[in-house]
């Protein structure tokens, strides 16, 4: 198989993870026989210091001419302060948009032994694995209008979460698609009781669930789903939810999960078919971390299994995808980054543990 893939290291450790994450898909590469062409572009904070904007013309035609896009993480307080003329963040933003990515695809998973890095009981995130699918190109971070103004010497600010039933609709369909090939069961979260998004979303959600009788639908509305992650997270199989509330979620299920180190990313304009492969953009759910950046001891994981999906997602070679996945299983029993250090491990930074996973990868 021959591919295509678009890299942006980005800023602050995205460079130092997404070294990592190249170096395992060089790994599968070689094992598996397959050839992937990496074009670097600029993104972020980077691209502002060299061209004036966080993304430029003709990163995104590298962009449109790759399979996928893979990359690391954005901004710092170099760029992104109160008053900036323009936000590393707008590229992911604008990236979304133009490559139509609805899907985001945000995994929480406790690999066995690493129970205790949760801030929960062991106990509770025992056999935790759970997708928050978020809807990524609309409500509130994209509806309009959008702006601040001063009224009679007061400031004020507006965003407005704005939903179409077809914007809605494609992103139930792949929660529940989702839910359908694991354990058939779907929480749709919402705020019905507060906005009227939110009455549209259940609407539809149970309209739709007449199509997948075998998927057991639950309705949660998300402050409450903030709780029960955690008080029960391994409740939980599927999670379906808008923008803002699933940039929320997502976030404190990777934490649940041991740490936002551990937290991965797909976003795709649907789950395509084995002859459908649909583009995608892959990054690990975290920020820069610029207090870290340089050091060598951030946490890779998230990219690799970043790249996991790509291969997943993008390619379907679900075999290669499921050996990443197989060596990091194997990896935390024995070795950890600091943010999932537990005693009796080893201690090691970002290039020893993308070491460690090629390892396990070759060994099979």
């Amino acid at each position: 198989m021959k591919g295509t893939i678009a890299v942006g290291p980005g800023d602050g450790i995205g460079p130092e993870i997404v070294a990592e994450g190249v170096k395992v898909l060089k790994t599968v590469e070689k094992k598996y026989g397959h050839e992937f062409k990496l074009n670097y572009i600029d993104i972020g904070g980077i691209s502002i210091d060299k061209h004036g904007t966080p993304l430029t013309d003709e990163a995104i035609e590298v962009c449109r001419r790759a399979d996928s896009f893979f990359f690391g993480s954005l901004g710092g307080p170099k760029w992104d302060y109160p008053g900036a003329k323009v936000y590393t963040n707008t590229a992911g933003l604008r990236i979304r948009k133009i490559f139509d990515v609805y899907a985001n695809l945000r995994p929480a998973k406790i690999y066995p032994g690493m129970e205790g890095c949760s801030p929960l009981k062991p106990e509770k995130v025992k056999g935790l694995d759970l997708i928050v699918v978020r809807e990524n190109c609309g409500g509130a971070y994209f509806g309009e209008p959008k702006k601040q103004w001063t009224e009679k010497g007061i400031r004020w600010a507006v965003d407005t979460m704005l939903y179409s039933e077809p914007e809605i609709t494609r992103i139930l369909k792949v929660g529940f698609e989702l839910a359908r090939s694991r354990r058939k069961k779907l929480a749709s979260v919402e705020k019905q009781n507060v906005t009227e998004t939110g009455k549209l979303w259940r609407r539809l959600a149970i309209e739709m669930s007449e199509q997948y009788p075998d998927v057991e639908l639950e309705h949660v509305l998300a402050d409450a789903c903030t709780a029960w992650l955690l008080r029960e997270p391994t409740r939980f199989d599927v999670l379906v939810m808008g923008n803002l509330y699933g940039d929320i979620i997502s976030d404190e299920a990777s934490t649940v999960a041991g740490s936002l180190g551990m937290g991965s990313s797909a976003q795709l304009r649907g789950l395509g078919t084995d002859e459908e492969k649909p583009w995608g953009y892959y990054e690990s759910a975290h920020g820069s971390a610029p207090d870290i950046a340089g050091k060598g001891i951030a946490n890779p994981i998230a990219t690799i299994m970043s790249a996991a999906h790509m291969l997943e997602y993008t390619y379907k070679l679900r075999k290669e995808a499921d050996a990443i996945d197989k060596a990091i299983a194997r990896v935390v029993l024995k070795a950890r980054t600091a943010d999932i250090m537990e005693k009796g491990m080893r201690q090691v930074g970002s290039a020893e543990m993308g070491d460690l996973i090629c390892a396990e990868i070759e060994k099979g």
